[in-house]
């Protein structure tokens, strides 16, 4: 489906008017207006875009000031912003890859920080048996803060039955829940402080809740200077300072947002009753389901969802997306539809 438009909580398809339940601008910042007008403030103050690299002689002041606030926000001891999530996570699995040789990865993390070579967290159900033997050595693992076709933060106790032997570093993509889930929108990596890590590394895309181009890396201040220096980030542009400055200035925007979100999905715990064909849960605004049936059934209502096939995934994803911007008639509508 061809759209000329950004797709809000509207659409029109062929000239046939559809509700829109799919993207990823949770907070629907993407479309907000008065955010809008603190990007074009940005713009004017930054231009366009900036394509120098980061070590430049010309330093822009946004990126530090930026950071310092990711810093604050998340709970690390510092952070780096680039230009995409995407990049964020190459820039750490690749950075990584020198040092250590042993990977896992939760069952379907996403792409972005999936070494070719990891192993999965878990066997037959049970966590890796090369996890609890007595070798002493340096692993990776990596995971979703929540996975995509989940509606459950991901539980991060199966690092309880992991061998003291082993030295953990945890990445942690928490894409889809910055913004979102935890205390003022903060994610779980503050939230993770098992004594078996022996370091953590947040990545994420800025692109989706907060709706600004770019991307973050949190950890501490060692793990942030060496990848700061790293070709990969030298050679790139950073990211869009005009959207950073707006991202600043948006501080109660985003939580008015958050808050219209939040009563959206209130609404729909009590509208919704318990059923087989999806998953929901009031905490996140994705309702989950495996349902071809369903998707044509709300399709042939006007209602467009999410559907797609990710890589590390069998099936099609089939992701109802709330939004701050949808309205109670528009919730009202989908779940007469979905009864």
């Amino acid at each position: 489906m061809i759209v000329n438009e950004f797709p809000n909580r509207k659409i029109s398809v062929n000239k046939e008017p559809y509700l829109y339940f799919g993207g990823t601008s949770y907070l629907g910042m993407a479309s907000n207006t008065e955010f809008q007008k603190n990007i074009f403030e940005g713009l004017k103050k930054w231009g366009t875009f900036y394509g120098s690299s980061r070590n430049a002689n010309i330093k822009l002041a946004i990126y530090e000031e930026a950071e310092k606030h990711f810093s604050n926000f998340l709970g690390s001891e510092d952070s780096l912003t680039t230009s995409s999530g995407t990049l964020a996570g190459k820039m750490v699995i690749d950075y990584l890859s020198k040092t250590t040789q042993k990977f896992f990865h939760y069952p379907k993390t996403h792409p972005a920080v999936l070494h070719p070579d990891s192993l999965s967290l878990f066997l037959n159900g049970k966590i890796n048996p090369l996890l609890q033997n007595d070798i002493l050595e340096e692993i990776i693992i990596t995971a979703d803060a929540i996975l995509a076709l989940e509606t459950q933060p991901t539980s991060f106790d199966f690092l309880d039955v992991i061998s003291p032997q082993k030295k953990i570093t945890l990445v942690i993509d928490e894409s889809h829940s910055l913004g979102v889930i935890g205390k003022h929108g903060k994610g779980v990596f503050s939230s993770i402080n098992s004594n078996k890590l022996n370091r953590k590394i947040l990545i994420s895309s800025l692109g989706k809740a907060f709706g600004i181009s770019g991307g973050i890396i949190a950890s501490d201040k060692d793990f942030i200077k060496v990848i700061s220096a790293e070709p990969i980030f030298i050679s790139s542009s950073g990211a869009n300072p005009a959207y950073l400055e707006a991202f600043l200035k948006s501080n109660n925007l985003y939580k008015n947002q958050r808050k219209k979100l939040f009563n959206n999905l209130d609404f729909l715990e009590n509208a919704l009753k318990p059923n087989n064909n999806f998953q929901f849960n009031k905490k996140y605004p994705v309702i989950y389901s495996t349902s071809d049936v369903l998707h044509e059934k709300l399709l042939q209502n006007n209602i467009i969802i999410a559907r797609f096939k990710y890589p590390t995934y069998e099936s099609y994803m089939n992701r109802i997306v709330i939004t701050a911007n949808h309205t109670k008639s528009d919730l009202e509508k989908l779940t007469n539809t979905i009864k």
